[in-house]
């Protein structure tokens, strides 16, 4: 194996250091592999677990740290930002959104074992003002129980691992071709996901002036927002008569009366990926005239429209601003 991968024999806990930062900062680069390699190589030499283990920990931080600090700093747009340039679906953010409302900052013992969601959570819980000490408890936490894990996974299967990488040695230049090509197999396989997504996605919206002239006409349709609550806590206004809905409650449910009522749904996510999810359903339920509004919340503030603040989300306010629609 010390022949096999010279660098990280040679360069130890750097090379895990420096693979694991890459990683949480948001490069398409697996970490796994490397803490499991690492792992087995200090079975028997030549690396030490105690070199390895603070190095996989310190690059984690440092990359969910500036995260953070984005978040912080810059708030939903580096939200958007991130489900841009992802390979994952849109719905990312409302997901991770939604998980955080339920669990809170803990949920970062567990959010590296889940693709996408590490770099998420931590950029999210800038947005939300977590307290730093609180992200750092916690990012620390779950950053050392992530990487003893896979290295000491990678000691168990030390001899698995040694056989691997000598069939791959045997193989030599065509083991370089074939990863490669499950490399370019797997970003296909979830761009082809991206893009299922966005057709998905694809349907009639309602512009910000469309909806605005509709208001003022005395023809109103009713308007739902389906944003998360901390979403509005962080952005605490609402088109005037607007529904709020929360899409992570089983409970609840839009109730709307009569299949031709025109229907507008809202909320503040790249591609208003969560607002055509819920204008898919009623649609499903046999309401006719749904359409997501073209650039949620945000474009109808830029167009200088006129908002109000939202009140608490709770099921007796819900059930009253649905009685009113």
């Amino acid at each position: 194996m010390h022949d096999l991968f010279p660098l990280l024999a040679e360069y130890g806990a750097f090379a895990v250091f420096l693979n694991v930062l890459l990683t949480q900062a948001g490069a398409p680069l697996p970490a796994v592999p490397t803490l499991l390699v690492g792992g087995a190589l200090t079975l028997n030499g030549p690396l030490f677990f105690m070199e390895l283990l603070p190095a996989a920990i310190t690059g984690a931080l440092l990359g969910d740290g500036l995260w953070y600090l984005a978040g912080k700093r810059y708030g939903r747009h580096v939200m958007a930002l991130l489900c841009r340039v992802s390979l994952s679906p849109d719905s990312c953010v409302r997901r991770t959104r939604t998980q955080f409302e339920r669990w809170g900052a803990p949920l970062l013992l567990v959010s590296k074992f889940v693709p996408g969601l590490s770099t998420v959570s931590s950029a999210l819980l800038g947005t939300m003002r977590t307290p730093f000490s609180t992200f750092v408890l916690y990012n620390l936490a779950g950053s050392a129980l992530w990487a003893i894990i896979w290295l000491m996974l990678g000691r168990v299967a030390h001899d698995s691992i040694d056989q691997a990488l000598r069939q791959l040695d045997l193989l030599g230049a065509r083991a370089i071709v074939l990863i490669l090509l499950l490399a370019v197999a797997y970003v296909t396989v979830r761009w082809l996901q991206r893009w299922r997504f966005r057709k998905m996605l694809e349907m009639v919206r309602i512009s910000p002036d469309e909806l605005h002239a509709l208001i003022e006409s005395g023809a109103a349709p009713v308007i739902v927002d389906v944003r998360a609550d901390s979403s509005r806590q962080l952005q605490p206004q609402r088109i005037p008569g607007a529904v709020l809905y929360d899409m992570s409650s089983q409970h609840n449910a839009i109730e709307i009366d009569g299949p031709d009522r025109e229907i507008v749904i809202y909320c503040a996510c790249p591609n208003e990926a969560s607002a055509v999810a819920v204008a898919r359903t009623l649609m499903s339920r046999g309401f006719k005239r749904v359409r997501p509004l073209h650039g949620g919340i945000d474009a109808w503030i830029a167009r200088g429209y006129g908002v109000e603040h939202v009140v608490p989300v709770t099921p007796a306010t819900l059930q009253a601003a649905e009685a009113r629609a």
